[in-house]
């Protein structure tokens, strides 16, 4: 007769004795949201939703991971949320109540940006192809490349947009809000001898499309490494020389030096681990961008601009002015930006580069959260072995090349948060023993509920 072995102290009460707890198996997280919010940029532009909008996609992306349940969480969460708390503290520092919408829209990018970053890692994490996952992105890129042409062959094409009609006088009229509403295919400035259209669309500022480019170039590479077939992969192929274009034309310096910065650090990994593949594309990529430059006259046209503006001697006005007045509130700054005339006009102090909005806002704590997010993101990054990660993996080194020059506080920072979370699964994946596969992720793994 079988003997029954006496019965777990782990087995709750009335279970058989021998049974095991079987966790749920979670629903899995769709792709299409993702789809829909990257993809659908220039339907957005055209509403002129792509800025007032971004947070309530991301905000179908929180209820999506909230009815889910368990969440796994990326590496370096704890820092951006710390980093959050210090922004919501340093509202107290507003001066007038008409800030607050200005104010609430860049909370709303900060925290859009880590909602996609938690929903991609989440869905990376549940053994989906990364290829397929990359499919948004693609779809961002070629938004970028057909509204950057109709900047080159459009530039004075400007329109309002049923957001701009729907919004109150008194909020449409801001002007801030006014740039984000009323779309224009390209920026110039005013105030130069000889003003230049430079492609924008869909942002409102030609260095926002720069940097935007040079965040998404290496993610499509990364794809095209990835998908070895397929229409999606020819035309993402065909799409890169056709980028040159409208990216030369937008005279962004920060854009060169921080693409360089990251093609100088993957062509320095792949020297050191042998990696021929990435190698070779990362001499592809510069031997494109070299003919166009044959073509396109991009060094004198940006020595021309120099010339012909004073942009130069008011940024440096602008961080001299960051730096006086954030010593009077080192630790929650200002809450917004502050106008302040500049050498050549009036320009809002705690602009002209993410490091100084952080700065002269939110205070020195809130910069080293930050910093420090983007420093772990780079260093974990950077153990991506596959040749399609280790392209992936220099988006946050290009993210901390334009962190003083570029502001952050839009959209691009949740490419940078797609980015980085896909590439953080993709290391996790690299990192496992071989052997039978793991799992479903969301029951094999500890995860943070939600």
């Amino acid at each position: 007769m079988p003997t029954l072995s006496p019965p777990s102290v782990d087995e709750p009460a009335g279970q058989h004795p021998g049974a095991r707890l079987v966790a749920p198996v979670l629903p899995r997280l769709p792709v299409w949201p993702l789809v829909v919010m990257f993809g659908l940029v220039p339907l957005w532009w055209l509403a002129g939703a792509f800025y007032l909008g971004w947070s309530l996609l991301g905000a179908v992306l929180l209820a999506l991971l909230l009815v889910r349940g368990r969440v796994p969480l990326p590496p370096g969460t704890g820092l951006w949320l710390l980093f959050l708390s210090l922004v919501v503290v340093s509202a107290t520092q507003l001066s007038s109540v008409g800030s607050l919408l200005a104010f609430g829209l860049r909370l709303g990018f900060y925290v859009t940006a880590l909602v996609v970053g938690v929903y991609v890692y989440a869905v990376a994490r549940q053994g989906i192809d990364l290829a397929t996952l990359l499919v948004p992105i693609c779809l961002f890129w070629f938004g970028l490349v057909v509204l950057g042409w109709l900047g080159v062959l459009a530039p004075r094409f400007e329109m309002s947009t049923p957001m701009e009609m729907l919004l109150p006088g008194g909020v449409s009229g801001n002007a801030y809000i006014q740039d984000l509403v009323r779309i224009a295919a390209s920026e110039y400035s005013p105030r130069a001898l000889n003003p230049i259209y430079r492609p924008s669309a869909p942002f409102p500022y030609t260095n926002n499309y720069g940097s935007a480019y040079a965040m998404t170039l290496p993610c499509v590479v990364a794809f095209v490494m990835l998908r070895r077939h397929g229409v999606l992969r020819w035309a993402v192929i065909a799409s890169l020389p056709l980028s040159l274009a409208p990216a030369f034309f937008t005279l962004n310096r920060t854009m060169f030096v921080s693409l360089g910065a990251g093609l100088l650090v993957l062509g320095l990994r792949a020297a050191r681990r042998g990696n021929v593949r990435v190698g070779a594309s990362v001499v592809g990529v510069l031997l494109i961008g070299g003919l166009a430059a044959m073509v396109i006259p991009v060094a004198e046209l940006i020595g021309n601009r120099v010339e012909s503006s004073d942009t130069n001697s008011d940024r440096f006005a602008l961080y001299e002015e960051v730096l006086r007045r954030v010593a009077e509130s080192p630790w929650l700054g200002y809450g917004a930006p502050a106008t302040v005339d500049t050498i050549s006009a009036p320009v809002p102090v705690g602009t002209q580069g993410q490091l100084w909005m952080v700065l002269f806002c939110h205070g020195v704590p809130a910069l080293l959260f930050f910093l420090a997010w983007f420093a772990l993101a780079a260093v974990i990054c950077a153990r991506a072995r596959s040749a399609a990660g280790q392209w992936l993996a220099v988006v946050p080194v290009v993210c901390i090349v334009q962190i003083p020059f570029y502001g952050l506080a839009s959209p691009n920072l949740a490419v940078a948060f797609f980015a980085v979370a896909l590439t953080m699964s993709l290391v996790e994946r690299e990192a496992r023993p071989p052997g039978p596969a793991l799992p479903h992720p969301s029951a094999a793994q500890p995860e943070v509920a939600a």
